[in-house]
């Protein structure tokens, strides 16, 4: 059964949700969006189905079962709330009904229990045999919590399950032969037991019915022949061996005399240190019907012809592989059926080399492509921004160079990253006068081309030069990012968009006010940095629109004037930096609102007046304060030293006068650093 399409195993959920469905994070957050880059895995069971009323009770036997179950767990001491507090005898409450305990699911005529998912529960214990009168039970999941010892030899007599899911947990030992015996088992996730081993796998020829095996992390470094016994399952759909040191095995797999596909859908064989030797061994496992494969960590320097030939193949997942590869060999073979149908390619912090040349136009439904963090040279082909499905682009942080052409206009793309090349401007006929000779100067249709509909662009690190104009103004999807950072644009910004979530334009030649801030109304903006360029004016007094800001950076420009009364609305805000302008004025007491602050620098300003008392009291999660180089006078107040975490102080080049409080000896925060 493949992760995507879990069947409803148990009849009716027991639990409330936890947080929504469950993924293999393999989701890349940039910029406040979220960029899918592996396939979200949906988990229907007893978990995601609403709580209901019982109408029915729960069988003395099972109850007493569960109690006893109960007994052999202790609970997490930095879990504030019991996990199996609703556990309770008849005669304690009302909740003796064991059918509406957390966790738990009944069967809805028969009252017999037919589903415990206690996932995620912090439980620290071992689990009891008593589990063993459950005889209805199909669904078991006990994964992420800390159950010790070895995994009990009775589970292989719970015949009934279906569903079984011990990942995540302390154990210890030898995966038990007896697993075997659950024959009707279609999901079993063994993930992440690091301090078991596993000497084979002959106990998996039993599991005729099993449709999804996760036992990423297990170390299969002496199970010869591992690849025969998961082509005996028939109906495998999702194989998950992620970190399992596959790269050991001798004899991974004995060619038999007949042979049939490989039922596998999606493939999972990351961080294994395979090389390229291990391709003659994947080859039974592929076929058409495979949808994801993941080969990311390896030590592999191409891939096979027969890659082309993975007719249904949408996810290729090839990062953090160690080994130099050409790129236009990569493409090459890949260039058959599977070039109709390959929609992510995720291939960063690798070390491919080479350009992305026009033989990406081959690859039609491509919808995510990243080669972020590589060594890939020469220019962006403009058959690129032609790829009719392209909507998300990372070639950040390679030696890519050259211009960037005016087809970028007419693509449907939602999210670009071009940070960290040597990229120069815009190309096309019309202005190609503007870039030559090497020129990185951009025209003011440079900002034109932009397609609408992005939600993320990043160019950070770049050497384009150019004057912004209000073009970007309509840059209004959700989730709006807007990095443009380390580069040398130059001019006022007169017009923003309203949504945006991220702006970044630090370290450019940007001047004049920053009143555009006004703009930004719709209350989303999480990130501002707008240091290192020649803003001046003062800091409009509108901010009481970024209720959600965390990090503020106007730090290096020539603003003047008083902190404006409407900073106490950044109720939210964790980073203040106004580092080397011209503020003044007295100790901002707009700063008394914002609590979650850890880092304040006022330094290198004209504020005066004293040090405020209520720093120690109010702001208590700092750890930098530092008004250097300013104007204030007094004593440095004690009540600095109730900030217990706070690791960096700078009150250097001021006014102040007396002794250095003692107390600030005790601040172990910075003692230790």
């Amino acid at each position: 059964m493949g992760k995507e399409e879990k069947k409803v195993i148990s009849e009716k959920g027991r639990r409330p949700e936890k947080g929504g469905s469950r993924s293999a994070i393999r989701v890349l957050e940039e910029g406040g969006s979220i960029i899918l880059v592996f396939v979200w895995f949906k988990t229907t069971t007893a978990t995601s189905l609403s709580h209901q009323a019982s109408n029915y009770k729960c069988i003395d036997k099972e109850r007493h079962a569960l109690l006893h179950f109960k007994s052999y767990i202790h609970y997490d001491p930095y879990d504030p709330e019991e996990f199996l507090s609703t556990w309770t005898r008849e005669e304690e409450e009302a909740t003796g009904n064991c059918c509406e305990w957390y966790g738990v699911t009944c069967n809805n005529e028969t009252g017999h229990v037919t589903a415990l998912d206690l996932a995620d529960g912090y439980l620290e214990g071992k689990i009891s045999p008593s589990l063993l009168n459950l005889s209805y039970l199909n669904y078991l999941d006990l994964r992420g919590n800390y159950f010790s010892d070895t995994i009990p030899m009775f589970i292989g007599s719970m015949t009934q399950l279906r569903y079984l899911d011990l990942g995540w947990n302390a154990f210890t030992g030898t995966i038990p032969r007896e697993l075997g015996n659950l024959t009707h088992l279609q999901v079993l996730s063994l993930k992440d037991l690091r301090e078991c081993t596993i000497e084979n796998l002959d106990w998996l020829f039993h599991l005729s019915q099993l449709e999804d095996l996760d036992m990423s992390s297990i170390s299969l470094g002496k199970v010869d022949n591992w690849v025969n016994v998961i082509l005996s399952l028939k109906k495998l759909s999702t194989l998950s061996l992620n970190g399992c040191r596959l790269s050991h095995v001798i004899h991974p797999y004995s060619y038999p005399s007949v042979s049939s596909p490989s039922s596998i859908v999606r493939l999972y064989l990351g961080n294994n240190s395979l090389n390229s030797s291990m391709y003659h061994w994947l080859y039974p496992l592929t076929s058409n019907k495979l949808v994801v494969l993941d080969l990311s960590g390896n030590k592999l320097d191409g891939i096979p012809k027969y890659f082309g030939n993975l007719c249904s193949l949408t996810s290729l997942y090839f990062y953090f592989n160690l080994m130099p590869i050409k790129l236009p060999d990569f493409l090459k073979s890949l260039s058959g059926c599977t070039s109709f149908t390959l929609q992510v390619l995720y291939a960063s912090s690798s070390q491919f080399t080479g350009s992305l040349s026009n033989d990406i136009q081959k690859f039609s439904s491509l919808a995510y492509l990243s080669f972020s963090d590589n060594q890939l040279n020469g220019s962006i082909s403009e058959k690129v921004w032609q790829l009719p499905a392209l909507q998300r682009l990372d070639v950040s942080s390679n030696y890519l160079k050259g211009a960037i052409s005016e087809y970028i206009g007419n693509s449907k793309i939602l999210a670009i990253d071009l940070s960290n090349n040597p990229l120069e401007g815009i190309r096309s006929k019309a202005y190609m006068s503007n870039l030559s000779n090497n020129s990185d100067t951009v025209p003011k249709e440079f900002w034109n081309m932009w397609p609408s509909r992005l939600t993320y662009i990043n160019l950070s690190s770049n050497n384009i030069t150019g004057e912004f104009t209000d073009s970007l103004s309509n840059f209004d999807s959700e989730s709006s990012t807007l990095d443009l950072s380390s580069n040398n644009f130059y001019g006022p910004i007169k017009n923003v968009s309203s949504a945006l979530q991220k702006l970044d334009l630090s370290r450019n030649k940007f001047n004049g006010d920053i009143s555009f801030l006004c703009q930004i109304v719709d209350g989303s903006l999480f990130f501002l940095d707008l240091s290192h360029n020649s803003f001046t004016g003062q800091i409009p007094d509108c901010l009481w629109h970024f209720k959600k800001l965390k990090l503020l950076s106007l730090g290096y420009n020539n603003l003047s004037g008083r902190l404006p009364a409407s900073f106490k609305y950044l109720i939210d805000l964790e980073v203040l930096s106004l580092y080397k302008n011209s503020l003044y004025g007295e100790f901002p007491l707009s700063l008394k609102s914002c609590t979650k602050l850890t880092f304040l620098e006022l330094g290198a300003n004209n504020f005066v007046g004293y040090v405020p008392l209520w720093i120690g009291e109010k702001l208590s999660r700092l750890y930098a304060l530092s008004p250097t180089s300013n104007n204030f006078f007094g004593i440095i107040p004690s009540q600095l030293c109730r900030l217990a975490n706070l690791q960096i102080l700078d009150m250097s080049l001021n006014n102040l006068y007396g002794s250095i409080p003692s107390c600030l000896d005790n601040l172990t925060s910075m003692v230790q650093n």
